[in-house]
């Protein structure tokens, strides 16, 4: 994983890749979720929020309105997933955050 990391009202994040878009697909470097079972790589969140209905997670709307975030629950479990409400913003790290929750249907590749 690399980036940078930035300083911005008091919040520190990290940046990936800031490199450009093109340099980034041409270098190998982006990341897809594939969603197992199907064999379909994810690439909205309504098609995202289906597959995990499937598996059980229910979305989560927070009092506060969500922060720009997506969240999604298991009743199961104490788990959480949260994601940028842009799909642009969906990275790698959410990717694997998936994946870690549900091992048996996703998958991160190289796009």
């Amino acid at each position: 994983m690399s980036g940078v990391w930035v300083f911005r009202n008091g919040v520190v994040r990290l940046v990936e890749n800031p490199t450009s878009g093109n340099a980034a697909a041409a270098s190998g470097k982006r990341k897809a979720l594939l969603h197992t079972p199907s064999g379909e790589v994810v690439t909205s969140y309504a098609s995202l929020e289906r597959k995990l209905a499937a598996l059980g997670w229910e979305r989560y709307y927070a009092d506060n309105g969500g922060g720009g975030l997506l969240q999604y629950h298991k009743r199961t479990s104490v788990d959480l997933i949260s994601l940028p409400k842009d799909f642009a913003h969906f990275g790698s790290v959410h990717m694997y955050d998936i994946v870690i929750k549900n091992r048996d249907a996703f998958r991160v590749i190289d796009a």
